[in-house]
């Protein structure tokens, strides 16, 4: 290799994340030559950004201000206010439909509290799970356990971190006692050396009755000495020493004597520096015995005795927020919310409080009477928004999120419609509103219109469609390839036995479990329950009822994404086995 390619100047190398990188000198390369520069992203930085902070139009974005919920908030804070008096709050239950402040408000709710705990020093921890991903009791208990055992150590270095300064500040006070004890410009005595004898008497000190100057125990550490000297020489002048209860100096009134030092143990628990020390190990065990709960593999009560150690070793009070409650009682029972409501009654040092979200309203109506009981003990509705207050709503996020003038007057009026139609759904509203601006941005408009909330509203219905078909299991994803194929061959009104023979056709080329018949027409009606297909039960007299099936949803998309699935992309040449089906 030439020297030419093997050296570099430091100009050349940039540092990304601490490490070499990539060259970053751009001074001598050509960005008009079409080859090296297509100006493929040119274009589209060209025109003005109409957004000035998007994240505000987010579902993940936390607002400092909730319009039209300060109600639900305001009872949520009375009831949270126990913690901060170290007592137990109630449990809580928040019912509402998508997309009416349930969890921004809880979370608004909860920063609160946790900063208001650190302002008057009282111990409280608030914890959130999201039961629609981390779904059984293994994965929650873990998750937490996990989450109090990272703070647990946290605070223990802390805590250690301390006790060193500690001892940092017994070595200073030991040298300086040592340093004045044996320093002959002071006039101080070996037993005592912050006891300074007045310039005022000239007398030198008396002996104490045992014939011995001021005696004391040379190997006693100061935290065992001090206070203790025997004073057998008071000045004359009462005037010029100022002393504590314990006959300690404190200074004098004229400068005649200096302030004798506070022991660094003094205020602390400990006697000793062996304490301290013995402290210090104590806290490294603990540390050194919080183990880590993998997210699978033990059994399911060693994970519940982690967690339950890793809650109980500080005192304060914890308040766990599940959001989509729901979501995990229907995967795995009640079993955890009988767990973490039962708790308080084994615990010593902390107590615990559970936030239960959910949009099931008659989701308690399946749990255990006694986790019913002791789990909705205070329940809060957040009803759905209506036009208006999802105009003010826009309108107070619209203020930060774009720039002046982005926005014509009719747009968050519509947005606003829109989302009203959708059962008072502010998430809609706001990805509507987010959708929109994208497409002006895309499009180089300068102003967002009426036009792009209307595409961005056939927009993200698309997208919601094809995100529900995408999650479907594979055989709800057959089922409904079944109906798709009988549409695309102009069959209308199908019933269930013709999706059921198609369905099993496929079942065969891809290697499948065939399902029943009566199992196949459940997942019918999961997929009308989703808003896939229509399923409408319709009497054929005395042949009896069936079900009439059509496909709500776009053909040419929803197949697309059916076969961007590995499994379904396998199946050879549809078209003449669907032609073999009804020429049968």
């Amino acid at each position: 290799m030439s020297d030419d390619n093997s050296e570099r100047t430091s100009s050349d190398e940039v540092e990304v994340d601490g490490t070499s990188g990539f060259s970053a000198n751009f001074e001598n390369a050509d960005l008009d030559d079409e080859e090296s520069n297509q100006g493929l992203f040119d274009d589209l930085l060209s025109g003005e950004p109409i957004f000035e902070n998007k994240e505000v139009l987010r579902p993940s974005y936390t607002p400092h201000e909730l319009p039209h919920r300060s109600d639900q908030i305001n009872k949520m804070a009375t009831i949270l206010v126990a913690a901060l008096r170290g007592e137990t709050p109630s449990n809580i239950l928040i019912y509402g439909k998508t997309g009416t402040g349930k969890t921004a408000s809880a979370k608004f709710v909860s920063k609160e509290l946790e900063s208001t705990s650190k302002k008057y020093s009282v111990p409280c921890d608030v914890e959130y799970i999201n039961c629609e991903v981390t779904d059984t009791q293994y994965r929650v208990l873990a998750q937490l356990a996990n989450k109090f055992i990272e703070k647990n150590k946290a605070r223990i270095d802390d805590r250690i971190a301390d006790l060193e300064s500690l001892l940092d500040d017994l070595d200073e006070f030991d040298a300086a006692v040592e340093r004045d004890s044996t320093d002959p410009a002071d006039d101080r005595t070996a037993s005592d050396p912050f006891d300074f004898v007045s310039a005022a008497d000239p007398e030198p000190p008396k002996e104490s009755s045992t014939g011995t100057q001021n005696e004391s125990t040379s190997g006693d550490s100061p935290v065992e000495t001090r206070g203790s000297s025997d004073r057998s020489h008071e000045p004359d002048d009462p005037a010029l020493t100022a002393t504590d209860e314990g006959g300690r100096n404190t200074g004098t009134t004229d400068g005649a004597a200096t302030d004798r030092p506070t022991h660094p143990l003094e205020s602390t628990p400990f006697e000793t520096r062996g304490d301290v020390e013995d402290r210090i190990s104590a806290l490294a065990d603990d540390k050194d015995s919080f183990e880590e709960v993998p997210m699978t593999g033990w059994p399911t009560d060693r994970v519940y005795s982690v967690f339950f150690d890793a809650v109980d070793y500080d005192e304060r009070v914890v308040v766990i927020m599940l959001d989509e409650i729901d979501k995990l009682v229907e995967k795995s029972g009640d079993d955890t919310l009988y767990n973490l409501s039962r708790m308080n009654s084994e615990l010593e040092n902390s107590r615990v409080s559970i936030i239960g979200i959910s949009n099931d309203l008659k989701f308690t109506d399946f749990l255990d009477p006694r986790v019913k009981s002791s789990l909705g003990e205070e329940e809060i509705v957040f009803p759905p928004y209506d036009a208006n207050q999802l105009r003010d709503i826009l309108e107070h996020r619209s203020e930060v999120a774009f720039k002046g003038g982005a926005l014509s007057d009719d747009v968050i009026p519509l947005c606003a419609a829109f989302a009203a139609q959708e059962h008072g759904d502010a998430r809609r509203a706001l990805d509507l509103l987010r959708t929109a601006g994208e497409l002006a941005e895309r499009s180089q408009s300068e102003t967002i219109v009426e036009d792009h909330v209307r595409q961005a509203q056939d927009k993200i219905e698309l997208d919601r469609v094809v995100e529900v078909v995408r999650t479907l299991p594979t055989q709800s994803k057959l089922v409904l390839f079944a109906i798709i194929l009988l549409e695309k061959n102009g069959v209308h009104s199908i019933n269930t036995g013709e999706v059921f023979n198609i369905y099993k056709r496929l079942c065969e080329e891809i290697d499948a479990d065939v399902l029943t018949q009566r199992r196949v027409t459940d997942l019918i009606s999961e997929l009308d329950m989703l808003g896939i297909v229509n399923a409408v039960v319709v009497s054929k007299g005395r042949y009896g009822r069936t079900k009439e099936i059509s496909l709500s949803v776009p053909l040419e998309e929803t197949e697309a994404v059916l076969l961007s699935d590995s499994r379904l992309s396998d199946i050879d040449d549809i078209q003449p086995f669907v032609q073999a089906r009804f020429e049968n």
